[in-house]
């Protein structure tokens, strides 16, 4: 990234005129905002890690069930920060090959105010819409 781009507001983005689209200083922006999200998540993957290495020892059985029942969130939490890494590195990569803002599926626009709310986002919300119908249908 050149030293000159600076990230621009939501406002910006959402003011922006559609020709403008994906332009150099709107992808500059989502990664930057990608980066920051994916340093955020690596901290607090790191603290859950620390957080599961600390040796509690509790004799009392109560005690014991609800360390565990902690643990157990905490490696659901750990489970969606991996997650949601995997998606922030396929979104980056989506930017460096000039496919970022645009659906997977049916090539369209996804939109500005949907990758502001969902920087991963691959899909138009009308595709994501189908996809989740046809998860439900399916079971899949």
């Amino acid at each position: 990234m050149r030293p000159s781009t600076r990230m621009l507001s939501a406002a910006e983005l959402l003011a922006a005129p559609e020709a403008d689209y994906m332009s150099e200083p709107q992808l500059q922006t989502f990664k930057q905002r990608l980066h920051a999200e994916e340093s955020a998540l690596r901290v607090a993957a790191q603290s859950t890690s620390q957080y599961l290495q600390e040796n509690e020892v509790a004799p009392d059985p109560t005690d014991r069930a609800s360390i565990e029942e902690e643990h157990t969130l905490e490696l659901r939490v750990r489970d969606r920060e991996r997650k949601m890494l995997k998606k922030i590195a396929q979104a980056l990569q989506r930017i460096e090959d000039g496919s970022y803002g645009w659906c997977v599926e049916s090539g369209e626009p996804i939109g500005i105010a949907r990758l502001l709310a969902r920087p991963t986002a691959s899909l138009t919300l009308e595709a994501q819409e189908r996809h989740e119908q046809r998860k439900r249908q399916f079971g899949g």
